[in-house]
């Protein structure tokens, strides 16, 4: 029988639902893995397997993640790329990672996941681009099975090399025809399409700077034929440009067009530089962008138009991005800076509090192609962020917690329910040892750095 849940008392609940409502001394009742009543005069179940009493506490739908390099997490502020653009510092990391083994990539993906879940983040993407002695997208899997996070996990590839006039080098390449067999395994063995699925494969060849043409067509069309998502980066810096331009005579959105990569089964990193032409092929076939500040910032790629691409009716969501290129993952702390970097460049209302959440958990749902998570109503998967309002974050901001949400930080669950399972309680992991984790972790990128 499934478990259920009763959470009372909220002072605040954000359901971003269709009405928008922010229901004040709200409860909610969860049954197994979905929410089945929200409200203010919501009487607790006759029976019921636990009830929380949060008073003093805001509660929103789990913010989700549209993109992240998790294996990064091993390489944060990594000397020699610590002050380089995209192109540069790519080409100081590729030989530490090609060093990655599959146990690092299965701790790396956990460490990553525990950031985000310790920050109000309940699904997330991982771009998994290379494979080196031996590391399998599985190991990925493994680890967030164990963790307890809602997954989109993407079968990253590179396959253009040095040799060929690619940026990584040959040895982190694999074969297209390799490549795309095991796209179909991946697949086939774990990509489910249920409502409320906790995991789903995305196929995800890097960049137009390290995969052909035909890889790129390829993926498309089998894609389409499995009925998954489709990702990648696009336009990240004026380099990336430059490079789409003279190698293809295109730019970076007629070039996604060109092999149909544009469609609302497909959403593209970065998009920094996505010019006013792409920003409406984009709205007009409902491709998604994932925006991710921090990255954009630390690597000098400049600042997205997200208000422009919004308006354009382009579906956007937030992304940490590796945590060699952010570097952190907290997913609040993203949302925030999307809505301070706006207003760096188009004013103090480009973008409200209540915009950049809304990005951070509806936008998210959109971009990753879904209509269960995002929002918290009757049917929706049970994946709710929980904030304590006695903390000094929101010390002298309780008259508009929903906005300090966004303006206040950082800022750091008190439960993330993923689910409807309890995977953050008073702000401690209940899934993985952290401390061991953290420990373990640090050993292995200690080998990683050191070589």
């Amino acid at each position: 029988m499934a478990k259920s849940l009763f959470l009372k008392n909220c002072d605040v609940i954000v359901t971003m639902d269709a009405e928008r409502r922010e229901i004040r001394r709200g409860s909610i009742h969860i049954v197994g893995d979905q929410i089945v009543a929200i409200g203010a005069d919501l009487a607790p179940p006759e029976t019921v397997d636990e009830v929380l009493d949060l008073a003093d506490h805001i509660v929103c739908p789990g913010l989700i993640n549209t993109h992240h390099h998790m294996f990064q997490s091993l390489t944060r502020a990594a000397p020699g790329a610590q002050d380089a653009s995209l192109f540069g510092w790519l080409r100081a990391l590729y030989p530490i990672w090609a060093r990655l083994t599959p146990e690092m990539i299965r701790v790396s993906t956990q460490l990553a996941m525990a950031e985000l879940l310790l920050s109000g983040c309940t699904t997330s993407s991982d771009h998994l681009y290379l494979f080196p002695n031996g590391a399998r997208l599985d190991d990925s899997i493994e680890g967030a099975t164990e963790i307890g996070m809602r997954f989109h996990a993407a079968r990253g590839a590179m396959s253009i090399g040095e040799s060929l006039g690619g940026l990584p080098p040959d040895a982190l390449t694999e074969s297209e025809a390799r490549i795309l067999r095991d796209s179909v395994r991946l697949i086939e063995t774990f990509h489910d399409p249920a409502p409320r699925s906790m995991l789903r494969i995305v196929l995800a060849p890097c960049s137009p700077f390290s995969v052909s043409r035909e890889l790129m067509r390829d993926t498309a069309a089998l894609a389409r034929q499995y009925a998954v998502s489709l990702h990648t980066h696009l336009a990240e810096n004026r380099d990336d440009v430059r490079y789409s331009l003279e190698r293809y005579g295109r730019t970076p959105a007629r070039y996604a067009e060109d092999l149909g990569w544009l469609g609302s089964d497909v959403w593209h990193a970065h998009c920094v530089q996505l010019d006013r032409e792409g920003i409406g092929l984009f709205g007009a076939s409902g491709t998604g962008v994932a925006h991710c500040p921090c990255s954009n910032m630390r690597l000098a790629s400049g600042i997205a138009p997200i208000g422009h691409m919004r308006r354009a009716g382009v579906p956007v969501g937030i992304g940490v991005d590796g945590s060699a290129s952010n570097d952190a993952a907290h997913i609040l702390s993203e949302v925030r800076q999307a809505m301070l970097l706006q207003r760096v460049r188009y004013g103090p209302g480009a973008m409200t509090a209540r915009e950049a959440l809304e990005i951070g958990a509806l936008g998210g749902a959109r971009v990753l192609g879904r209509d269960d998570i995002g929002a918290l109503a009757p049917g929706m998967a049970a994946d709710l962020a929980v904030f304590d309002l006695n903390t000094v974050a929101f010390a002298g901001a309780r008259h508009d917690p929903v906005a300090a949400l966004a303006f206040c930080g950082p800022i750091s669950a008190a439960y993330t329910i993923v689910n409807g399972r309890v995977v953050v309680r008073e702000g401690e992991l209940t899934t993985v040892d952290l401390p061991a984790l953290i420990r373990r972790h640090n050993q292995l990128a200690a080998e990683l750095i050191d070589g």
